[in-house]
């Protein structure tokens, strides 16, 4: 099974069909209620639902995932019934097989119902309509490369008595994501350093992305949210409360931080925490909605 651990939890719908290709005769009873096992329609929909709800069950590598909404409609034609499954889950993976075994599983229920009628009937395409929710939906145009700086805070990196860490793990991650790395550079837990680097970034380097590392805690020399603070127009709470939330899931301690992230002209700047696991979890959190961000700063809405 594969791990989804490290994913964030999102709407997801998915819409799949199937057809049934069966004689004009048998849709007339059908339409007419004269079907002698019942409501062929009403059954396969109930089936649908809980074929849906149990997908997991029956396909080895499904995650078990809360299903939120099963919808399941119909079209009834001279020769054919399309069914239309559609499924919906907050989670961190997709339902398009819940949604495909739904369709199956409604053409199969009606099959059963009608086939002493119908030596003729078929079962035809199934297929994946349509899905949202997932990575997919927040990528980075096309065709466009944006610019991304990298800010380790650290007096023991900075002296020279530890390697970094956390820095090479958010270079790493932003050129998986397309970034062209402007700068990375590591400097002491100073206030004034940290301030006079950040508005370089954003003022003479026009980075879009100025993500920094170290700082954050509640210690003596913990000065990062404090100068991020001064240097932006604008904060962004939204993406702080969502690198803590998705940490704290994972890690008590995650409440602890006091990362902050705000824009100075068009460069938004957001604050990661000092362990690698942190850096780690919080550019998770991030990616891949953060990237809808950029749209949004240049005016482009949602």
């Amino acid at each position: 099974m594969r791990d989804i651990s490290r994913k964030t939890t999102t709407l997801r719908t998915a819409v799949a069909s199937a057809q049934l290709h069966l004689s004009h005769g048998t849709i007339d009873l059908i339409r007419q209620g004269k079907i002698p096992k019942g409501n062929p329609l009403e059954v396969a929909k109930v089936a649908a639902i809980q074929a849906a709800k149990h997908t997991s069950d029956i396909i080895p590598y499904c995650h078990p995932l809360p299903v939120d909404f099963v919808g399941v409609e119909y079209v009834l034609g001279e020769n054919r019934i399309d069914v239309s499954a559609t499924v919906k889950a907050i989670y961190k993976t997709g339902v398009e097989m819940e949604a495909l075994t739904a369709a199956s599983v409604a053409a199969l229920t009606i099959y059963d119902m009608v086939k002493m009628l119908d030596e003729e009937m078929s079962i035809g395409e199934i297929r994946l309509v349509k899905k949202s929710g997932g990575k997919s939906d927040f990528q980075t145009p096309q065709g466009r490369i944006l610019k991304a700086a990298v800010l380790v805070m650290s007096d023991s990196i900075a002296s020279g008595k530890g390697a970094d860490r956390s820095g090479n793990v958010i270079v790493e991650r932003l050129k998986t994501e397309g970034f062209e790395i402007a700068d990375y550079s590591v400097i002491p837990d100073d206030k004034i350093r940290i301030v006079e680097k950040l508005k370089h970034y954003a003022d003479n380097v026009q980075a879009n992305l100025v993500l920094t590392t170290g700082g954050t805690g509640l210690g003596p020399r913990d000065v990062t949210p404090e100068a991020i603070r001064e240097v932006i127009d604008r904060e962004a709470p939204g993406v702080e409360e969502a690198i803590r939330m998705y940490g704290q899931a994972r890690f008590p301690l995650a409440m602890l931080s006091r990362a902050c992230s705000g824009l100075r002209a068009n460069t938004l700047i957001v604050s990661l925490p000092g362990s690698p696991v942190a850096v780690s979890d919080g550019l998770d959190a991030l990616f891949p909605a953060i990237l809808h961000a950029f749209a949004m700063i240049e005016g482009k809405g949602h």
